[in-house]
Formats: structure tokens, C-alpha cells, sequence
């Protein structure tokens, strides 16, 4: 069940391995199969879809099975629908602080990254400390910085939480995504609630940062 909002687009329908200290988790000979049905094809272009969800303490507190599942299913439904980037972000640092690694998987042409910066100031700050001194700062060059290994900014937005409240964790990435909000702890998010935002995406008519008038 969804409710649409605004734009960057927003809306509201109704565990992989974990980013710490250890190696990255090894791909399973065989492809996930998610629940429900397959995402739809749209004549909206997706190149790049982003998770939000759960504080630094939840992601650290999944499990590798868990993580490894998570990856690979939300990984391979992005896939599926035209995606070349999946990027998974808590949606804020929360109480307790925790040192998490960032990583990626490759789940078919997917490039899935898992980034677990839960402060987007800091992750502005720190791409634009990354832009080097003989290079101008424009749009293009921050998100180069901003989303690498993405080379584009996030069409579709998934944020577990209520629409009342952005995510801190976001703060550029809001110009130009179009927003799902699931109304659900990170402890929750399941393959259907990703199919059930790209098939809201599929549906939109972007406004690219645009208000509705």
C-alpha cells in the first residue's frame, strides 16, 4: 500500500554480510530467487537505486547470512530491473556509534555497494576533500565523488521510515531521486518492498528536483 508524495518524488508503500571488520562475503553459485513478481519495465530510466534504512547499531547487529541474503536478493531484483548500481546507506549513524567497513558485490551487472556513512554532512565534506586541488568543483565532479563506484546519482530513493522525516544520512542525494518511503525497521526490509518501489518508480512522472504545481 503507497501513498504519494512529492518530488524528489516521494512516496510510501506500506540480512548480506556485514560491512565490518572482516572479508567480503563470497557470491552463492546460485541466483537468488525473490518472492512476488518480477520488477516491471518502465520508460522511466533506472541506472541507480539506493537503500536507506537502519541505524549503525542494526547494521552492525546482522548477521553475515543475513547480509550475504540481503545483497544478493535486493542485488539481483536491481539487476533485473535495467540497474547497473544498487547502494545500500543506513539512515542515520543513531545512538551508539559503530566502525563498519564499506564494501561492494558484483550480482549480475549490478554493481551492489554497501556505504556505512550514517552522516551525510560528513559524506559531502569527505567527496569534496577527495576533488583534487586543480579540479573545478561542479555537479559532475562531486558526484563522481559522491556515489563512486556509481557513476550517476540515484534515480530511485527506497527509505525505510516514515515520510514525515528525511533521512540525515541523505543530504544532495534529495535534489534529483525520486523517493519510496516503507514504513519499516531496517530488521524488515525484504525483497517485496524493493519490487513494490520500482514498480511506484515505474509510474512516476520525474520532476528532477521539480515541485509539483
Amino acid at each position: 500500500m503507497s501513498t504519494v508524495g512529492t518530488s524528489a518524488g516521494t512516496s510510501s508503500p506500506s540480512s548480506v554480510r556485514r560491512p565490518h571488520t572482516g572479508d567480503e562475503p563470497q557470491a552463492s553459485g546460485d541466483e537468488p530467487q525473490a518472492s512476488g513478481d518480477e520488477p516491471q519495465a518502465s520508460g522511466q530510466l533506472l541506472r541507480h537505486v539506493m537503500v536507506v534504512g537502519g541505524t549503525l547499531a542494526d547494521w552492525e547487529q546482522t548477521s553475515t547470512d543475513g547480509w550475504t541474503q540481503l545483497v544478493e536478493h535486493l542485488g539481483s531484483i536491481a539487476d533485473r530491473a535495467g540497474a547497473s548500481y544498487l547502494t545500500l546507506r543506513p539512515y542515520e549513524e543513531g545512538p551508539r556509534p559503530a566502525t563498519l567497513r564499506r564494501w561492494d558485490r558484483q550480482i549480475g551487472s549490478c554493481r551492489v555497494t554497501i556505504d556505512p556513512i550514517g552522516d551525510g554532512r560528513q559524506r559531502f565534506a569527505d567527496a569534496l576533500s577527495h576533488l583534487p586541488a586543480d579540479e573545478p568543483v561542479t555537479q559532475a565532479t562531486i558526484t563522481e565523488n559522491l556515489y563512486a563506484p556509481a557513476d550517476c546519482e540515484p534515480d530511485l530513493i527506497v527509505v525505510l521510515g516514515e515520510p514525515t522525516r528525511l533521512p540525515p544520512s541523505l543530504v544532495w542525494e534529495l535534489a534529483y531521486g525520486e523517493l519510496v518511503f516503507v514504513p519499516r525497521p531496517w530488521q524488515q526490509l525484504d525483497a517485496e518492498h524493493l519490487l513494490d518501489a520500482i514498480a511506484d518508480f515505474a509510474t512516476r512522472e520525474r520532476r528532477f528536483g521539480g515541485l509539483d504545481l
